[in-house]
């Protein structure tokens, strides 16, 4: 495609901008004419981007321009002495039209083929506190938040690295979406590297709608059938550092208040910052805690409904486990039902007023706790085991790999009421299908270093091992 440049002469160059920009019915595109070394110019900017003192101070400067001063062609606009740090000169309408709408100040001036850009802008943005959902017991809380460049420096001020690289890029033909990929040059995959590059650069939708998750269908066609997360995610910039450092590559999307990492494992979304930010032995006891919760969370219900269902296997010492009264419901049918609830529960909380909620949990935690038994819907056992799962989904904050337990558990639920036991086994060997079938995107294994065998690598992922000293996965895989 070629570039259509600008053509020097004022009146022609604010006619085609007005026109594109619709300046008439935009009220917040402002533009006016200034002199400017007794040549006429023009401004634009978007109202609410510029600082106010910083274009106080620019126009003082322009103003104040005598004609010795002003470089006498085009190609050496860019010795202007202007009094700013982020200043480009750009002739191409593209570049300038996005600079504009992302905010920038712009200036053209009589004679001259080429525009001033200075990035002047500022975006309305809240404090970077502690994210609500990566939460830490001990460490930093301070978190990411919906403005990219902020979300950069808080990464930046912890790697001061020459070989961190930040590479801007932008996707969606309306939107213009920024991404950057932040890498570690002498420890990230290149070859994956330029994958991804490729890729985004090969996105054709009009906008990232839903930011990273827009982004994230588009970079990897996953299987519907498989639910397991190909990408991991956090708010947390001390997170998003370690993994930078560890090899991976992080995304960041403008106004998405996380980053994106890949490739990631399995043991990659069961890691957490708290396992860090103890001592080995209390970091390594949480991570195989969280391991082992979790497998609780997809085997606790369906084992109970098929000792239920064949109450001839249930051992003499464990029979207080059985039912102590006949339901009304199947069993099956009440753990669908509870199921169902619970994320019914869970997104009336997302939108309940703060206000209301307090009072709201404990209404629901009588209606479906105490009442809901005592009326005959549900057995005691069975809101009991479901509590627990309902609990237990929140040890790992990753919500996708909760998620794809859920849909394993309900299917494996379903296959334990058809086919019995062989229904059980069957459900637990096509979960572990479904997870060893799986890949990153970088083509790897999802369960390595399990499937291929290291044991070395394993162990670092088991157990938590003290950090000075500590080799990179990134070296580990070479």
């Amino acid at each position: 495609m070629e570039k259509q440049k600008i053509s020097g002469i004022l009146q022609q160059d604010m006619s085609y901008l007005n026109q594109v920009m619709a300046v008439d019915k935009n009220f917040d595109v402002v533009h006016r004419m200034i002199h400017v070394a007794e040549k006429e110019a023009c401004m634009y900017f978007i109202d609410g981007f510029c600082k106010d003192e910083v274009m106080e101070k620019l126009l003082e400067y322009f103003f104040s321009l005598t004609p010795d001063k002003l470089p006498q062609d085009s190609q050496n606009l860019n010795q202007m002495d202007i009094p700013y740090v982020e200043v480009e000169i750009e002739e191409d309408w593209n570049t300038i039209l996005i600079s504009l709408m992302s905010g920038m100040f712009l200036l053209l001036i009589e004679g001259y083929q080429k525009a001033v850009l200075i990035d002047s802008r500022t975006y309305p943005a809240r404090d970077v506190s502690e994210p609500d959902k990566d939460k830490v017991l001990r460490g930093s809380k301070d978190g990411f938040v919906e403005t990219l460049i902020f979300n950069t420096a808080l990464i930046r001020r912890r790697i001061r690295s020459t070989e961190l690289r930040m590479e801007m890029m932008n996707a969606g033909k309306s939107s213009k979406t920024d991404i950057v990929i932040c890498y570690m040059n002498d420890r990230a995959d290149h070859k994956f590297l330029e994958e991804i590059r490729q890729k985004i650069n090969n996105i054709t939708v009009d906008s990232l709608t839903m930011n990273q998750e827009s982004l994230a269908e588009c970079l990897y066609q996953r299987k519907w059938f498989n639910p397991f997360p190909k990408f991991k995610y956090t708010e947390r910039p001390d997170t998003a550092a370690a993994e930078v450092l560890e090899g991976h590559i992080v995304v960041l999307v403008d106004n998405s208040p996380s980053a994106m990492i890949m490739p990631t494992t399995i043991f990659d979304m069961a890691e957490e910052a708290d396992d860090y930010y103890f001592p080995p032995i209390t970091g390594t006891y949480l991570r195989l805690a969280r391991f082992l919760i979790s497998l609780l969370t997809y085997l606790v219900t369906p084992t109970f409904l098929l000792l239920v269902n064949h109450p001839q296997w249930i051992p003499e010492s464990f029979r207080f486990i059985m039912l102590k009264e006949e339901a009304n419901i199947p069993i099956i049918w009440q753990f669908l039902i509870l199921e169902l609830a619970l994320d019914g529960l869970r997104l009336a909380a997302v939108n309940t007023p703060n206000m209301l909620s307090t009072p709201l949990s404990v209404l629901a935690a009588l209606v479906l706790g105490e009442f809901s038994v005592n009326s005959g819907w549900f057995s005691s056992e069975v809101m009991l085991y479901m509590a627990f799962v309902a609990i237990a989904n929140y040890t790992q904050s990753n919500y996708e790999l909760g998620y794809a337990l859920k849909f394993l558990r309900i299917l494996n639920l379903i296959l334990t009421q058809l086919f019995g036991l062989w229904g059980y086994i069957g459900g637990i060997v096509l979960a572990g299908v479904l997870i060893a079938s799986n890949r990153t995107v970088s083509h790897e294994s999802y369960i390595a270093p399990l499937i291929p065998f290291h044991w070395g690598r394993l162990k670092n992922r088991l157990i938590r091992r003290r950090l000075p000293g500590a080799v990179h996965k990134s070296k580990e895989r070479k």
